[in-house]
C-alpha cells in the first residue's frame, strides 16, 4: 500500500541568533524557496523537513498555509479563470 504524500506548507524561515539566510540557503533539507526577504525565506516545505528545522534550532518556523490551500486561493482570485 502506498501512503499518501505528505501536506506541504508555506512558512517562513527566520535564521536563528548568529546564522544568516544564506546559511539556511545552504540546510541539507528540500527546501522550494518562494521568496526571500531581507532576514527571512518564504519555502514551501513537508511537514517533517519542517520538524526536523525545528528540533535541530536551525531556524525559526512560521507556519503560514498549506501549499495547496494556496495554490487553491490564487486559482479562484486568478482573473483567467473567471
Amino acid at each position: 500500500m502506498v501512503s499518501a504524500p505528505e501536506p506541504r506548507w508555506i512558512v517562513r524561515l527566520r535564521p536563528i541568533e548568529g546564522r544568516t539566510v544564506d546559511a539556511l540557503l545552504r540546510l541539507p533539507f528540500a527546501l522550494d524557496v518562494w521568496e526571500r526577504e531581507g532576514g527571512a525565506l518564504v519555502v514551501s516545505t513537508d511537514n517533517s523537513t519542517l520538524q526536523q528545522i525545528e528540533q535541530r534550532k536551525l531556524a525559526h518556523v512560521q507556519r503560514i498555509c498549506l501549499t495547496a490551500d494556496y495554490v487553491r486561493w490564487g486559482r479562484v482570485r486568478d482573473p483567467e479563470d473567471q
